[in-house]
């Protein structure tokens, strides 16, 4: 019997949103010394990367693991329709009660995903650039 190749494939996006870091668990205070200038009353914003990453054999018939045409479209319902140019505290529900770390932005891509793709176990994982320097990666874990 010959092995089905396993192949990840991935998509990337970027999308621009502003959010305050500011937990309601937390006093001001707290707040501040825990978020520091990301605690800003006015917020603040960032051009986001995203990587969606896609795991599976890859179909005889097809070649692929995914149609990359249908991931994109996974990915402007998730990325562009609920997140891009909002902001995330008072635009997108999740996180009326959820701080918008880029840690739960990722998870709440990677639920959101889920919900869109018809065989969801083929969603591997969520890499989210929130700067050069800060990058999250969320893999359902």
């Amino acid at each position: 019997m010959t092995q089905v190749p396993v192949v990840y494939l991935t998509r990337k996006e970027t999308i621009s949103a502003c959010h305050r870091l500011h937990s309601p668990h937390l006093t001001d205070e707290q707040n501040a010394a825990v978020y520091g200038k990301c605690n800003n009353f006015w917020g603040h914003g960032h051009n986001y990367t995203v990587e969606v990453t896609v795991r599976g054999p890859v179909d005889e018939k097809t070649g692929m693991v995914m149609n990359i045409s249908d991931l994109k479209i996974y990915m402007k319902n998730v990325l562009m329709d609920k997140l891009d140019h909002k902001n995330l505290d008072k635009d997108v529900p999740y996180f009326k009660h959820v701080v918008s770390t880029t840690e739960n932005v990722a998870i709440f891509v990677f639920d959101e995903l889920k919900k869109e793709m018809p065989k969801p176990d083929l969603l591997y994982e969520v890499k989210i650039y929130e700067t050069d320097k800060n990058i999250v990666i969320y893999r359902g874990e």
